[in-house]
């Protein structure tokens, strides 16, 4: 089998279990984070450092937020089985990276795995992350250059697959939906609220010998979790967010 053919069988297995994949790195994480004590000579260092870290996890947030609510209808679904497409992406985010969604995913991630301050866990990480979504990502790409041909060729010899360039940006030609960021994004959050949150109860639990959490990461994820709820009670009981 060619490696080209096998990167696809093999992004093929993991497109379809690509919503749950990820937790297996959740041990790895918090074992890190038990395990090992933060590098920090000072609290206020260490606070930096945290707030820096969840500033990089939003920031992957912000660009899902901008993919999801710039893209037209039925140019994607949400199929973990195989994927589908009736139009291909080529403006908004989709226009600066071929993959925003995964860029987005993989900055999350990495902010979540700075958070700690512990200097393998980014690498452990960022090497599973890239491994994981580049066959996802070559599957998807071999569905889009079957289904659109020539037109898939056009768009990719112009927009980068990973790394941004503002180059060839074209704008979304309708509306931006923040009902449709709202009704798929609002718990990501939640997420990233409570990765801080955990990690941070850990630590300072672990420093202080009794269950401590700096008040800001409690505040945090108190603030995630009620957004989370109100959203969530949103899409199930009203059509607020339809449309």
């Amino acid at each position: 089998m060619k490696l080209l053919d096998q990167l696809v069988q093999d992004g093929d297995r993991l497109f379809r279990w690509r919503s749950y994949l990820p937790l297996v790195l959740i041990p790895v994480v918090v074992a890190g984070v038990i395990t090992t004590a933060p590098p920090f000579s000072t609290r206020a260092g260490e606070r930096i450092w945290e707030s820096l870290s969840i500033v990089v996890a939003l920031a992957g947030l912000a660009l899902r937020v901008w993919a999801v609510g710039s893209a037209p209808s039925g140019t994607s679904e949400r199929s973990t089985v195989n994927p589908r497409a009736s139009e291909l992406r080529t403006t908004g985010a989709y226009s600066v990276v071929r993959h925003p969604l995964y860029v987005a995913n993989g900055l999350m991630v990495l902010g979540l795995s700075l958070f700690p301050g512990i200097w393998y866990l980014p690498v452990i990480v960022v090497l599973a992350t890239w491994l994981y979504y580049e066959r996802i990502a070559v599957r998807e790409e071999a569905f889009l250059a079957d289904r659109f041909g020539a037109a898939f060729e056009a768009w990719s010899s112009r927009v980068p697959a990973v790394w941004p360039s503002f180059a060839s940006y074209a704008g979304s030609a309708i509306p931006y939906s923040w009902k449709k960021v709202l009704r798929h994004e609002f718990h990501g959050l939640l997420v990233v609220a409570a990765g801080a949150f955990v990690f941070d109860a850990m630590q300072e639990s672990r420093r202080a010998r009794a269950w401590h959490v700096d008040a800001p990461w409690l505040w945090f994820f108190a603030a995630g979790a009620v957004l989370f709820l109100i959203f969530a009670a949103l899409k199930r009981g009203t059509r607020l967010l339809e449309g």
